[in-house]
């Protein structure tokens, strides 16, 4: 399973998620661009007190900036401490767990040297 980012078909402008209208041209077309790889921390947080379904005490989240393509995305973050500007891959993976049906979105994990 992929994640996508969603490029404007008239301007070129990047989409995450997935926008009805460009908000640079107004143009109404996208091409999907598979989004993955490596990226950046720009900021974090822990969540303590989760909406009903979610199997765990908390989770984190951050906003990385992916290195392929500069875009900031919402993300899930598997690390007990993350750090600002820490170095991070990408996959995709269950984010939440229900009776019958699973959610899928992007996970991130420290780059291990």
């Amino acid at each position: 399973m992929e994640m996508y980012a969603y490029r404007c078909d008239n301007c070129g402008e990047l989409h995450h998620p997935r926008h009805f209208v460009c908000r640079r041209c107004g143009h109404t077309e996208f091409t999907e661009e598979p989004l993955s790889g490596k990226g950046k921390v720009l900021t974090w947080t822990k969540v303590y007190n989760l909406p009903e379904g979610y199997m765990r005490p908390s989770l984190s989240f951050a906003i990385v900036r992916f290195e392929e393509t500069g875009l900031p995305v919402s993300v899930q973050i598997d690390d007990e401490k993350p750090y600002i500007d820490e170095e991070v891959n990408s996959t995709v993976g269950v984010i939440k767990e229900a009776v019958g049906k699973d959610y899928y979105g992007f996970i991130v994990e420290p780059v291990v040297v």
